[in-house]
């Protein structure tokens, strides 16, 4: 998790462009810029190395539900499958440069009909990026694809009690706490309770009224 350095979204600045968000799958789709040199693109196969090392280290492995010794090929294997569109499920990449530096990803919150409305977000940022605005625009990316182009109502996670930066990026997008689940993961050998926080769509879409 990281502490933001760039502002949330607002109607007058938008630090991050989404034309790219919800189109084609294909892998060759370039990067979108965005604050300090960062960039974000759709994953790769060829990213799998790079997600396998993040995902591990030291500084981010114990804040996700990730176990130690990722899988590279595991990664490669997700990566080279072809989005489904259907779903709404948006992975996202941070690069600073070439190198990896941030992922977050929108996904279902399972099969139910009536969840339809709600999915479950995740991030991760290397600690070497931490202050570089790297989680705010991933941040932005994701709200704005959940709001503009799903039309979700909810956007629902799970944080460490003891994540403090994680949990002030959250609040600064319009995250609330909803609960406390207690004992909810082991994480050097201790059970840790999470707080679970959503955010519910600031603008539902409507129907305009055409000028009398």
């Amino acid at each position: 998790m990281t502490t933001p350095s760039l502002s949330p979204r607002s109607d007058d600045h938008r630090d991050v462009r989404d034309t790219h968000v919800g189109g084609s799958p294909r892998t060759d789709r370039p990067a979108i810029r965005v604050a300090d040199g960062i960039t974000l693109r759709r994953p790769r196969p060829e990213d799998a190395r790079a997600q396998a090392e993040l995902m591990g280290h030291p500084g981010v492995q114990p804040w996700l539900l990730q176990t130690p010794y990722t899988s590279e090929e595991l990664w490669r294997e997700r990566f080279s499958k072809v989005p489904d569109m259907s779903t709404g499920e948006l992975v996202l990449l941070a690069f600073d440069g070439d190198r990896l530096v941030g992922n977050a990803g929108l996904h279902p919150v399972g099969p139910q009909v009536r969840r339809r409305h709600a999915m479950m977000l995740g991030i991760g940022v290397h600690p070497d990026a931490h202050g570089r605005g790297v989680g705010s625009a991933l941040m932005e990316a994701l709200t704005r694809q959940a709001d503009d182009w799903l039309g979700l109502l909810r956007i629902e996670l799970t944080v460490f009690v003891d994540n403090a930066p994680a949990i002030r990026l959250y609040d600064r997008f319009g995250f609330e706490h909803e609960g406390r689940l207690r004992g909810y993961g082991l994480r050097h050998g201790r059970y840790v309770d999470v707080f679970t926080m959503a955010r519910l769509h600031p603008r539902p879409p409507v129907i305009e009224r055409a000028a009398e």
